[in-house]
């Protein structure tokens, strides 16, 4: 079983949700217990790890788990919105995030 050691968040501070990405992500490192690393702008990473286009190209912001045997792993890559108000929907990401993490744990 896999162990989340610490959380990345790729993330870009003009981004329109950075305070919601950056909130989601320190919210699930105190659940988890384990330490946060914000990179700003790093596109290298995101390709290598996360979501990319069919250009190969990565969008920021994205979370990213780091396991114990050193690989990396993506737990989200788009924020949810609700589909009746069409805004970002926090306790959405949450749920989603928490889900995820579960299954890179292998308790899903």
């Amino acid at each position: 079983m896999a162990r989340v050691v610490k959380l990345v968040l790729d993330t870009i501070k003009h981004h329109p949700l950075h305070k919601m990405w950056l909130k989601l992500a320190q919210d699930l490192a105190g659940e988890l217990g384990v330490e946060l690393e914000v990179k700003e702008e790093d596109y290298v990473y995101a390709i290598n790890h996360g979501d990319t286009d069919e250009l190969g190209m990565a969008w920021l912001p994205q979370l990213f788990a780091v396991l114990d045997d050193g690989s990396v792993k993506l737990v989200l890559s788009q924020f949810p919105f609700d589909p009746k108000t069409t805004k970002p929907d926090p306790d959405a990401a949450l749920e989603e995030a928490r889900r995820r993490l579960k299954e890179i744990m292998g308790e899903a």
